[in-house]
């Protein structure tokens, strides 16, 4: 008797070792799925969602392109409110859905290809330091000049003026490119104005904005924003970008 007492004793110990290590096994289990769910989560607070009620903001790309010029006006455009409302969608596009490769190397994923880019209130040309596969890329050209048709505004940055002027969408309008390539611009396009980029770094004229480019490109991003917003929201964002302290920065 004493020994089938121990036999079922010793059953019962291992049967709820076993359990013991099955629950342990599915704690462990429902732990990894948790903090799988928390990583993934991460995400989440990033994603734009696109309101269709609100300007929507067209950044070009292509192979080469100078990714300040991409990146100055996302970062502009992307700020919400000071209360965190979404002003605007911002979109970029290529001509296909592959990676675009930057001059510095980095690859930048489309959100839209020529074929199905939204709406635009405003699009941003920006330049690559050879122009040549660009102005001779009848998709390109003709996609801006159908994009024009529909914005409110039009901004080219550094060489994608000349962009604009191979479309001809700015014939009779002023117009900067980068410090260096007026002449040449206004020599390839002799319908444009264009200005002394030595002395002019920003121009409006009508719809059509431009800038040299680079860094200027904020000039052009942060003018345009106040435009469509009001000056003190450029206020606002500027101070979010520490603009104050770049400016003061030879003090």
């Amino acid at each position: 008797m004493k020994r089938k007492f121990g036999t079922l004793t010793l059953v019962f110990a291992v049967f709820m070792a076993s359990c013991k290590t099955e629950n342990s096994k599915t704690d462990v289990s429902q732990s990894d799925v948790t903090t799988t769910e928390q990583k993934s989560d991460t995400l989440t607070k990033h994603l734009k969602p696109f309101n269709p009620e609100l300007p929507t903001i067209g950044l070009l790309m292509y192979n080469g392109v100078l990714q300040s010029e991409v990146i100055a006006t996302s970062d502009v455009f992307a700020k919400p409110t000071e209360d965190g409302e979404q002003l605007f969608n911002i979109v970029t596009i290529a001509e296909t859905e592959n990676p675009i490769t930057t001059e510095e190397g980095m690859h930048f994923v489309p959100d839209y290809t020529f074929k199905n880019c939204p709406k635009l209130t405003a699009l941003f040309v920006p330049s690559a330091y050879d122009m040549y596969a660009q102005v001779h890329n009848d998709e390109i050209v003709e996609f801006i000049k159908e994009k024009n048709n529909e914005t409110t505004f039009t901004v080219s940055n550094c060489a994608g003026a000349q962009l604009i002027g191979k479309s001809g969408i700015a014939d009779g309008h002023k117009i900067v490119t980068w410090i260096g390539g007026g002449e040449q611009l206004q020599k390839d396009y002799p319908n444009l104005k264009v200005q002394d980029d030595n002395l002019v770094t920003y121009v409006e004229d009508g719809k059509f904005i431009s800038s040299n480019g680079n860094l200027a490109s904020y000039i052009s991003a942060l003018n345009l924003l106040e435009k469509m917003t009001s000056p003190e929201h450029r206020k606002f964002v500027e101070s979010y970008l520490y603009l104050d302290r770049l400016q003061n920065w030879g003090n």
